[in-house]
């Protein structure tokens, strides 16, 4: 969309350089919703994306008027290896998806994830000893990779974490730099990056498939979430076809354990850096469970502990982004914006506004405690986004997130490796970019 079709009421400052965008997202984009308002455009090479950090504006996108848009460039380019899932499908297609797939999330379901999560857990954090040194982020995707591939799919693939890890690492970060890239050449040009990402793709596609063969080799029946796709069909009575079943595995699989182990590796993190939280979590959950084991129906016993997650997702929203490109007219602030503008919020920013968040860049789990309604507009906080596109997988993930925090933070707490370097790294999720490297401490008794 060029400049002269800017609205007068929207044409603020921009920012010009892609160079400061590329070499530190975050910061740029921060920067400009604090210097320039809740509604700012960016030049990003040729495209002009409208960058949008208001509550209202955000729920006009994403609830109000959300048909006249589809997900924007980030998640469009990451559809060789996604396909058509539910994390990148439009229109019929996903209301069809979304509507096979709802009832493999229900709270009933979910819920009966709980000893799972726990088992796993605990398998974990029994390899660890009194001393050790352990990289948090790895440490966590490995057990959410054996989370997700056990609950959601009913099978055991611990062998391959690594390589889902390492080849996840590759895939995002080629879609990463399609994004930023202005002058892209044809998929179909053999690259040494586009070999490098199409054979990450494969391995992906290898885990998947044996997950699919599996089961439709046959054996014990199950009740697990790829039971309920693979069985479910719509009101004329279709199934899933093959490429679909293969998409939403893999969105699955990916979505399914890369957000909550993100999520966690922040959150041991922000415990070590704030010795005060850590030490309410400790009296919380020594009170709360003091001879164990953790539970999901004590989970309600444990305020502060769901506190400390929502805070972590305030401050690091693993769905860091969220783009969509317009395919209607739509209206803002009394101004109609054309078909095929660009439109950006980025929950980082928008968590980290101090009209909805005093002192935004304090980790203060204490504010999600506050007794009596809050006058914090519902999208002032957008970890899981929001509308009809919200993440399906949010309850799961809280579930999650919070067993894991109470019954790992029962037993054991974490410190930094003095010197390492924790510096955030904006792909598709936000990831540490070097891990989180940390001494494993047993608690006490």
């Amino acid at each position: 969309m060029g400049a002269d079709k800017i609205p007068r009421a929207f044409s603020g400052r921009r920012l010009h350089t892609m160079r400061a965008l590329n070499a530190d997202p975050l910061s740029a984009l921060t920067a400009a919703a604090q210097q320039d308002g809740d509604r700012v455009w960016l030049e990003i090479g040729p495209y002009q994306v409208l960058l949008l950090s208001g509550p209202e504006d955000i729920e006009e996108v994403l609830v109000r008027q959300n048909r006249c848009f589809i997900k924007g460039r980030t998640l469009q380019h990451a559809r060789p290896l996604l396909g058509q899932g539910l994390l990148t499908s439009e229109g019929d297609v996903w209301r069809r998806h979304r509507r096979l797939a709802q009832p493999a999330f229900h709270r009933d379901r979910v819920h009966a994830m709980g000893e799972t999560i726990l088992d796993q857990t605990m398998r974990a954090s029994g390899r660890w000893h009194d001393g050790d040194v352990r990289d948090m982020a790895e440490e966590m995707m490995r057990l959410t990779f054996a989370i997700a591939t056990d609950t959601l799919f009913g099978t055991a693939l611990d062998a391959a974490a690594q390589t889902v890890r390492e080849s996840l690492t590759t895939a995002m970060r080629h879609v990463n730099g399609r994004v930023k890239t202005l002058l892209r050449l044809p998929d179909w040009v053999p690259t040494p990056e586009m070999r490098r990402f199409q054979a990450a793709v494969g391995e992906l596609d290898a885990v998947v498939h044996h997950i699919i063969r599996t089961r439709q080799a046959g054996g014990p029946d199950h009740d697990d979430v790829l039971a309920l796709l693979m069985a479910a069909s719509d009101e004329e009575g279709r199934g899933l076809s093959e490429k679909e079943l293969r998409d939403e595995v893999m969105t699955l699989l990916i979505a399914g354990h890369e957000t909550t182990a993100t999520l966690l590796a922040w959150t041991w993190l922000l415990l070590d850096r704030h010795p005060a939280a850590r030490q309410r979590l400790d009296q919380e959950l020594s009170e709360g469970v003091p001879d164990g084991p953790v539970t999901v129906d004590r989970l309600q016993e444990l305020p502060y502990t769901g506190a400390v997650i929502s805070e972590a997702l305030r401050l690091y929203p693993p769905a860091w982004i969220i783009n969509r490109a317009s395919i209607a007219p739509f209206e803002l602030a009394s101004h109609t914006l054309p078909a095929g503008t660009q439109v950006l919020t980025s929950p980082y920013v928008v968590h980290r506004d101090p009209r909805s968040f005093p002192d935004p860049e304090a980790f203060s789990p204490e504010r999600w405690l506050q007794e009596g309604p809050t006058t914090r507009h519902p999208f002032a906080y957008i970890p899981f986004g929001g509308g009809p596109r919200l993440c399906i997988g949010r309850p799961m993930a809280l579930l999650e997130a919070r067993l894991i925090l109470a019954a790992v933070g029962h037993s054991w707490h974490f410190s930094l490796v003095p010197g390492h370097p924790v510096e955030p790294e904006p792909l598709i999720t936000l990831r540490p970019r070097h891990g989180i490297r940390m001494t494993v401490h047993a608690n006490p008794g």
